[in-house]
């Protein structure tokens, strides 16, 4: 299947929520009542399923749920040498919303890891697949591995030493899903997020103006670095999140502080949130001075199932043409329905109705995908 190196017209973030067969063999399997065959098997069983509900809805990208993962990011970033994961004191917190407990930490310099089990789960979509539409795959961006409860300045007294080895392990890891037949990766980034909101903590204090400029530079070297000598037919995208755990969030805050830095990202596709007002408004896309490259806007929410009206969505469509040409924009939700294996407060129903509806527009507006 050819298609243009560029996100679809209607697209979306990746994750989707859990079906309920899926949902009991993880929970007996973590009760020790299956073993891990028995749940690798109802996992590809579903897996099989919303493969072909994504091709019957009409979407040009298929991904596999993020049905083998609890979590968007950590499930990604423990399987890098280097990284482990733990049980902190604490969730993390979502406008007053806490998950359960699980972070990573560095405890040795970190690398490419070939036996990383992901490159098996997207081998497995990509083959179901078929060639029938594009196999995507969504990865936290290496800079998820920045937040300061992460870093371990015993291991890594240089930053940019942490650096320059975090963007090699992904690089290599980049070009493993290439090779496994990957064409459309995504990484998937709510640090930039952060950057961008008005109050940005570290270690329990603000950071001061230098350190949040510091902070800008680096996340768009670190990813650009990332990104260095990859194949030309390789299209990746990033989606700037603000936090997406059972229909709550957690950052607030428009593009403005970031923009200009986040659109040197050497990507094709920038999936942009903006569903709500927390996202701000349009004007920090007079920043995006380039002709190889889309925005993918989020003007759909993934958090309810209410389908939005049209015309308010073709009218805010028609406005964000006044800093990007329409050629260069497509739609999408603003996040994925299941960035956790809890998922998002509405049903399966309505996910698919959502996506439906997204395509239906992209349609009215393109005529294609």
């Amino acid at each position: 299947m050819t298609e243009p190196l560029r996100p679809f017209r209607a697209d979306h973030v990746g994750s989707l929520l859990r079906t309920e067969p899926l949902k009991k063999a993880r929970q007996q399997y973590s009760e020790g009542e299956i073993p891990g065959t028995e749940l690798k098997k109802v996992e590809d069983q579903e897996i099989d399923k919303i493969i072909e509900k994504q091709l019957e809805v009409g979407l040009k990208s298929i991904t596999d749920g993020e049905f083998r993962r609890s979590y968007w990011h950590f499930d990604f970033l423990e399987n890098l040498t280097g990284i482990e994961d733990y049980e902190p004191e604490i969730g993390l917190t979502f406008n007053g919303v806490e998950t359960k407990k699980h972070d990573v930490k560095v405890v040795g310099k970190v690398k490419f890891n070939p036996e990383h089990p992901h490159f098996e789960h997207f081998d497995y979509l990509h083959k179901k697949v078929n060639g029938r539409a594009a196999s995507k795959v969504s990865i936290p961006s290496p800079n998820q591995l920045f937040h300061p409860n992460i870093l371990n300045q015993e291991i890594y007294p240089d930053i940019y030493e942490y650096a320059k080895d975090v963007s090699e392990a992904y690089r290599q890891s980049i070009l493993k899903f290439y090779d496994l037949g990957c064409r459309y990766l995504q990484i998937d980034d709510v640090y930039w997020a952060g950057l961008a909101a008005t109050t940005q903590l570290i270690k329990n204090r603000e950071r001061t103006a230098e350190e949040k400029e510091e902070a800008i530079k680096l996340a768009a070297k670190v990813v650009n670095d990332a990104l260095a000598e990859l194949p030309e037919d390789l299209l990746i995208t990033t989606h700037i999140c603000r936090g997406n755990y059972q229909s709550s969030w957690a950052i607030t805050g428009g593009y403005e502080p970031i923009a200009k830095d986040l659109f040197t990202e050497k990507l094709q596709g920038f999936f942009l949130e903006y569903d709500d007002n927390r996202s701000g408004d349009f004007e920090p896309l007079r920043h995006f001075n380039r002709d190889d490259a889309y925005i993918v806007l989020g003007l759909f929410t993934s958090k309810t199932g209410e389908l939005e009206n049209k015309q308010n969505i073709l009218d805010r469509l028609d406005e964000a043409t006044k800093y990007v040409s329409k050629e260069q924009l497509c739609l999408s939700p603003q996040c994925g329905f299941a960035s956790t294996e809890e998922g998002n407060i509405l049903s399966e129903e309505d996910q698919w109705k959502k996506l439906s509806y997204v395509i239906e527009t992209a349609k009215e507006v393109y005529g294609e995908l």
